[in-house]
C-alpha cells in the first residue's frame, strides 16, 4: 500500500536504526509484519510488481535458500526494535507467489516470527497464492503451521480473459482451491478479481461474480485493470493488438460487483474490498489504511514505523547478499513530517466505509468537501455530522476526489 505513495529518497541508515521519534507509540500502535516473496512461475502481462521468474533472476538469488534469508532479516528487525519490540497482530506473506515456496518453508518463517516477536493470541496470518500453486496437502500444512487466512488470485472465470492476463490456471481452479482451503480449516478465504480486461464482456464479469459467490469465501477484492507502463499488456495495447480499458465500462463493472456482492451479504469496507462482516475483513490491510506500523522484509519491501518509512533494495540477489553479509538491506528512507502524515491520513481514510473526520482536511479541503456533497460525491448526512464519507457515486471517483481534497 505505501509503495503507491510519493517518496523522497534519502540514504539508508548504516547500520539501520530507528530514531527515538519513531519509537514513540510503538507499544500502543498496532504492528504487523509483511514478508515479500518475489518468485513467480511466469510473469503476468499486466503485472509490474517486484517479482521475478527463474529466467529473470540470474545468479545469487536462490529460491531454496530464501526462507533462511527472510529469517535472518526478521532477526535483524527484532534486534533493531529491541527488547520492548511490539506485539505482532498480523502477518502477511505476499508476492509474487509465496506458495511457490514449499509449505514447510513458509511455516518455518512463521515459526521464526513466533520465536523472535511477541505474537497476539488472535494473530491474523495471511498468505497470497495462485490457484495452481496449492494442493490439499500444502494447504493442510499451512493451516497446521498457523496460517489463518488465504488470498487466492482468481482474476476471472473466463478462459479468454485469463489468457489476455497471462494467467496460468484454468477457469475453475480458483473455486476448487478456495474449497480446498476451507476444507483445510482456513478461517478466512479471499478471492481476488480484476475487471475491465480487453475482451471481457458483461456476461464474463457476471459469470466471474457467480463463481465467487458459489465458493466458500468470506472476502472478495475486485480491482479495475490498470495498464502499467513497461508491462507486456501495455506494449500489446500500444501496438494496437488490444484495446485500452474503457473508463465507462470499468465504472459499470464496479457497480455490478457492488450490487451482486451486496445482495449476497458481502458489504464494502474499502473501495475495492468486500467482506461478510468485520471479522472477515483483512486486518493487515486495515493496518495499512490506518497508517499504523508494519515492518516489511524481503526485496523491495516497504516499512513504516512511527512516521519513518523505508524500503529495501529491489533485486533478490542484492537483497540476499546484504542480508548474508550482516548489512541492512535498506535502499532508502524518509521521515514524514506532520503535513505528510495528515495528507496520507486523507488519502487512505477517505477510501474506507467510515470515511474520515472533516477536521483532517485543510480549510481549503473542507470547502471542496462541501462542494463534493453538492455534486453527490460525499454523503450529506455524514457531512452534517462532521465526516467525509463517500457516496456510491463518490466511490467511482475516489482517486480523483482524494486529489481534489488534498491539493
Amino acid at each position: 500500500m505505501d509503495a503507491a505513495l510519493p517518496l523522497r529518497t534519502a540514504p539508508p541508515a548504516a547500520p539501520f536504526a530507528l530514531p527515538e521519534s519513531a519509537r514513540e507509540g510503538l507499544s500502543t500502535t498496532p504492528f504487523g509484519l509483511y514478508v515479500h516473496v518475489p518468485f513467480c512461475a511466469t510473469r503476468c502481462g499486466y503485472c509490474d510488481f517486484n517479482t521475478y521468474t527463474s529466467d529473470e533472476l540470474g545468479p545469487g538469488a536462490n529460491r531454496a535458500e530464501y526462507a533462511g534469508t527472510v529469517v535472518a532479516e526478521l532477526r535483524r528487525a527484532a534486534e533493531v526494535l529491541g527488547p520492548d519490540r511490539p506485539e505482532v497482530s498480523t502477518v502477511f506473506v505476499g508476492g509474487g507467489t509465496p506458495t511457490l515456496l514449499p509449505a514447510e518453508d513458509l511455516v518455518a518463517v512463521l515459526a521464526a516470527v513466533r520465536e523472535l516477536f511477541p505474537v497476539a493470541d488472535d494473530v491474523e496470518v495471511t498468505t497470497e497464492a495462485n490457484p495452481e500453486s496449492v494442493t490439499p496437502a500444502s494447504l493442510a500444512r499451512l493451516r497446521e503451521g498457523g496460517f489463518t487466512r488465504i488470498s487466492l488470485g482468481m482474476q476471472s472465470a473466463a478462459e479468454h480473459v485469463l489468457a489476455v492476463l497471462d494467467r496460468r490456471h484454468t477457469p475453475g481452479r480458483a473455486a476448487e482451491a478456495a474449497a480446498e482451503a476451507c476444507a483445510a480449516g482456513f478461517e478466512h478465504v479471499n478471492l481476488d478479481l480484476i475487471y475491465g480486461a480487453p475482451g471481457e464482456t458483461d456476461a464474463d464479469w457476471a459469470a466471474s461474480l457467480d463463481v465467487v459467490l458459489a465458493s466458500p469465501v468470506d472476502h472478495v477484492s475486485a480491482y479495475a485493470l490498470i495498464v502499467e507502463e513497461g508491462t507486456r499488456l501495455a506494449r500489446r495495447i500500444a501496438r494496437g493488438e488490444l484495446p485500452m480499458p474503457d473508463d465507462d465500462v470499468l465504472a459499470d463493472r464496479y457497480e455490478q460487483a457492488d450490487a451482486t456482492l451486496g445482495r449476497a451479504g458481502l458489504d464494502w469496507y474499502e473501495v475495492s474490498n468486500w467482506a461478510t462482516g468485520p471479522a472477515a475483513r483483512c486486518r493487515h490491510n486495515e493496518l495499512y489504511w490506518a497508517n499504523a506500523n508494519w515492518w516489511g522484509v524481503g526485496p523491495g519491501a516497504h516499512s513504516h514505523v512511527g512516521g519513518l518509512r523505508w524500503w529495501n533494495v529491489k533485486h533478490p540477489a542484492a537483497h540476499a547478499a546484504r542480508v548474508a553479509a550482516g548489512e541492512s538491506p535498506t535502499a532508502g528512507s524518509e521521515l514524514l513530517d506532520d503535513d505528510d502524515r495528515a495528507l496520507e491520513a486523507v488519502m487512505l481514510g477517505l477510501r474506507l466505509r467510515d470515511g474520515l473526520p472533516l477536521t483532517r482536511l485543510s480549510p481549503a479541503g473542507r470547502l471542496r468537501a462541501a462542494d463534493a456533497v453538492v455534486r453527490g460525491l460525499l454523503d450529506p448526512a455524514a457531512h452534517e455530522a462532521g465526516r467525509a464519507v463517500l457516496t456510491d457515486r463518490g466511490r467511482l471517483l475516489a482517486d480523483a476526489l482524494v486529489r481534489e481534497l488534498t491539493d
